[in-house]
């Protein structure tokens, strides 16, 4: 099989035969940054159909069109592990959905806490950044991203059988992440991260009241929230994901 440099997420099906119509914003990167134009190999996927080696065939100023060649990959299966985090200031939110997508996570769902101070999430953004990332790190299927929801709701409304791992930042007498997913049994799970100052005593107060919450600490330094993301997502993919049966 021919090498390709350029992986595309799309939004058609993808098989034998299928014609692939790029968007605007598709047809600009190709032809006016990257240059290419018909006979161009590249990787297109949509989350659903694998991977299919494709072939550029229509070139265009604002269109084009692919046509699917051969599969190259099947549609894999993502780990059962969420990301739940407070918004904090732009460019660190767009680094934890970045880093969120390579570290294989499967739902993005940002929680606003007492102490969240960034400004609006976009989910629009959020989702743009998710395909960019997806089609850099080779995943096959994109992260869903939610709308935010205040912590008490989510909370309230959560099915015990999915266990939440908090990083809690206080740590005092608290098992490290690395013994607690030690002994850990595989299942749905989520992570969970604070804001920029932690979470309130209040917040602290219901989550350690809830047996489907374990609190973990990180360390014996204080972690900015986008550092304890990945440090915390890592750990769960070494013992639980599909870091362990790598």
């Amino acid at each position: 099989m021919a090498v390709a440099k350029i992986r595309l997420c799309v939004d058609q099906p993808l098989g034998p035969g299928q014609s692939v119509a790029l968007t605007e914003g598709q047809a600009h990167y190709l032809f006016g940054v990257m240059r290419e134009g018909p006979g161009t190999r590249m990787l297109a996927f949509n989350g659903r159909d694998g991977e299919w080696l494709c072939e550029l065939r229509e070139a265009g100023r604002r269109k084009g069109m692919l046509a699917c060649l051969e599969p190259a990959r099947a549609q894999d299966a993502v780990p059962d592990l969420w990301l739940l985090f407070a918004p904090v200031k732009k460019a660190r939110t767009d680094f934890i959905v970045e880093k969120a997508v390579e570290m294989g996570v499967a739902r993005i769902l940002p929680v606003l806490t007492e102490f969240t101070n960034a400004e609006r999430f976009r989910r629009d953004k959020a989702e743009a950044h998710v395909r960019e990332a997806t089609e850099q790190c080779g995943r096959l299927s994109l992260p869903a991203v939610a709308d935010p929801v205040p912590l008490p709701r989510l909370l309230s409304g959560w099915d015990p059988a999915r266990r939440i791992l908090w990083a809690d930042e206080a740590r005092a007498g608290e098992g490290s992440a690395r013994d607690v997913l030690a002994a850990a049994a595989p299942g749905p799970w989520a992570i969970l991260i604070g804001p920029e100052g932690g979470f309130s005593a209040a917040e602290r107060t219901s989550l350690r009241a809830l047996a489907f919450v374990t609190p973990v600490a990180l360390g014996p330094r204080i972690l900015r929230a986008e550092t304890a993301s990945v440090a915390l997502l890592a750990l769960w993919q070494a013992h639980l994901g599909d870091w362990a049966a790598a």
